[in-house]
């Protein structure tokens, strides 16, 4: 029986190279807002990745997407609840 593979491989990773390579675009082109966005971003994708791997249950996947803020129009935080 093959091991179950693992989603932290290359077969994955490439998502948070993405992002990365993304931030550094937004900061490098002064972006600050993109910036703190991509950063979110990159925090949610690497907890659902995370999550996938420890074999979470599908309803708790979906949990890792309330980063706790959203955005006003204009780029201004504000507490999610």
């Amino acid at each position: 029986m093959k091991p179950r593979e693992s989603v932290s491989d290359m077969t994955n990773d490439w998502i948070l190279d993405v992002l990365a390579d993304l931030r550094s675009f937004a900061r490098k082109n002064d972006l600050p807002k993109l910036v703190a966005q991509l950063e979110d971003a990159s925090l949610i994708a690497a907890a659902e990745l995370t999550s996938v791997e420890a074999g979470a249950p599908l309803a708790r996947r979906g949990d890792v997407g309330h980063a706790g803020g959203l955005l006003r129009p204009g780029g201004v935080r504000r507490d999610a609840g």
